[in-house]
């Protein structure tokens, strides 16, 4: 008879203790701080003005290092997006599906440059500035993180989003 009660015990035991893992996994999956919630729909954003602009200047250039320049930010930050996704959908972080104001202000201005001087615009603008913040804002939020998902996102990205200053730079140079 004892053998029976303990192994009764130990079932619900086990059973109990499987819930409340169960239970500590989904809370903390589902637990954010709201900083580091807000950094994860930047580095989004930023991935989401990258894609929209390369697409703009594959439309408006006919240079071809603009254009290729404008599709390797298209597929980089294409992946950057779907791996941004993947982390905000683990941490039941909803994200924006179009570019922030600035972005959408920063499209509009791009738009309205004159196709003669586009290419310079796109390169200094697109390329040149908005990697340069970018980068700023992904090494201060690796330095910042709490989450350890979000902040190895971040760290993943920065080096991609690195040579891309770099190869706006040279962009930029090329173009004038």
């Amino acid at each position: 008879m004892k053998p029976a009660k303990l192994f009764i015990a130990l079932s619900i035991a086990a059973s109990l203790a499987a819930g409340v893992h169960a239970q500590t996994s989904t809370n903390a999956a589902a637990t954010i701080s709201k900083d580091d919630a807000a950094r994860l729909v930047g580095i989004a954003q930023a991935n989401i003005a990258e894609i929209e602009a390369g697409k703009m200047a594959l439309q408006k250039s006919s240079n071809p290092d603009v254009k290729a320049f404008a599709k390797m930010m298209i597929d980089d930050h294409t992946k950057g997006l779907e791996e941004t996704k993947k982390v905000a959908a683990a941490k039941k972080v909803t994200l924006p599906s179009e570019p922030d104001m600035a972005h959408q202000k920063l499209a509009a201005e791009l738009k309205a440059v004159p196709a003669d001087k586009f290419d310079l615009a796109y390169a200094k603008r697109a390329g040149v500035a908005d990697h340069l913040n970018v980068h700023a804002s992904l090494k201060k939020d690796i330095s910042m993180l709490k989450d350890a998902d979000v902040k190895a996102l971040a760290t993943k990205l920065e080096p991609t989003v690195a040579h891309h200053v770099e190869m706006a730079k040279k962009l930029a140079t090329a173009v004038k």
